[in-house]
């Protein structure tokens, strides 16, 4: 079961409200999500008091990006074992819930091994509950702290690749602090080049076809004072046309052995515009993202959105659009073609940061080295 609280009116810097925190009020645990679909529009706080309502809220968009989903996902197996439910079936359906993000089955199994490890040495289902929660919130602390590896890392890269002048930056849908323990992803790298004064310009695609650059991004870049610039996604070829980027920075939701990233849909035409402009397209997550399992690009599952989230137009306040839920933008019985994400192949990719350092160029076998390298290694 899931219950909204609203925590904010209309201070337009209010405190920052976490995407994810695990509270014990007198009734019993819950997880508290920030409702990240009712932003900008408004903050409002999901409470789930189970797993069903966390699938939910994880499958209409109130909780996501890659590593939040693998926090959400932990938290998740927790919840049920502390409230006494089915462990095992919490599990599955979360894993279940959105299929491209490999973070979120990271998450479960971590949070679903420490529980099963501890039940069976114990047989004590308190003490196995307590075990998943630790777990849970060690995969959250893990997150804040790579996010915070991932900002110096890229903001190192930035330098050895574009010395000198302030950075002109495009970015593509949501990766600061809505999808992550810490600061972020991508959207971290560009926050410390903002910090050091060097971001001339954040250039921030709205991002079809949930506008999560419009909505999050600008939201996140307003909070910290940045300079940014919304634009339309088919407004970035003359960006690059005009000189005006100097690199891409996305997040990414899978990374297969190979390389290939999958990221929000829109991300391969920006990596195919860069690599004719000269401009460095970088992806920027947490190891957890690359997944061996996943041998190449076309073996990544892409998740295909509800048509109606193209065809209509919803506000922030209202929550995922279904058929006749919102005002019509195409004629009635429209089909629509509205995949979640794209697969940018390896060989247009310029640079993965991660929290263990770059991989760059990318292939199979720098993956497979940055896999067992320790932290503070960059592979030239």
């Amino acid at each position: 079961m899931a219950d909204q609280q609203a925590r904010t009116g209309g201070d337009k810097r209010p405190r920052r409200i976490p995407a994810i925190r695990w509270e014990e009020p007198p009734e019993g645990p819950v997880l508290v999500l920030l409702d990240q679909t009712r932003l900008p529009a408004e903050e409002v706080e999901l409470v789930c008091t189970d797993a069903p309502a966390l699938v939910e809220a994880i499958r209409s968009l109130a909780v996501r990006g890659a590593p939040l989903l693998g926090i959400a996902g932990a938290y998740g197996v927790a919840l049920a074992a502390v409230r006494g439910f089915d462990v095992a079936e919490a599990a599955g359906a979360l894993e279940g819930a959105r299929p491209t993000a490999v973070n979120l089955s990271v998450g479960v199994r971590r949070a679903q091994a420490a529980h099963r490890a501890v039940l069976a040495r114990t047989g004590d289902p308190a003490a196995a509950a307590a075990a998943a929660l630790a777990a849970a919130r060690t995969v959250h602390a893990d997150d804040a702290e790579a996010s915070a590896r991932m900002a110096a890392h890229g903001l190192a890269l930035l330098d050895e690749l574009l010395p000198g002048g302030g950075l002109r930056i495009l970015t593509h849908c949501n990766s600061g602090s809505l999808v992550s323990g810490g600061e972020g992803t991508a959207f971290a790298v560009a926050l410390a080049a903002h910090r050091k004064g060097r971001l001339q310009r954040l250039w921030v695609d709205e991002t079809r076809p949930l506008l999560q650059g419009a909505r999050l991004t600008a939201y996140e870049a307003a909070r910290n004072g940045m300079a940014y610039t919304l634009l339309t996604d088919n407004a970035a070829g003359s960006l690059f046309a005009a000189g005006e980027v100097d690199a891409v920075l996305i997040g990414a939701d899978r990374i297969a052995a190979d390389g290939s990233v999958a990221n929000k849909v829109g991300s391969y035409p920006l990596a195919v515009l860069a690599r004719y402009h000269h401009v460095p397209f970088i992806a920027v997550a947490p190891v957890t993202t690359v997944d061996p399992d996943t041998p190449d690009g076309a073996s990544i599952d892409i998740e295909q959105r509800p048509g109606a989230e193209v065809t209509e137009a919803t506000p922030p306040q209202v929550s995922t659009p279904r058929a006749g839920g919102g005002i019509p933008m195409a004629p009635l019985g429209t089909q629509a073609y509205n995949p979640a994400f794209d697969v940018t192949p390896p060989e247009l990719v310029t640079a993965i940061v991660t929290e263990k350092g770059v991989v760059s160029p990318v292939t199979a076998e720098a993956l497979v080295q940055l896999r067992t390298r320790s932290p503070q290694v960059t592979n030239d």
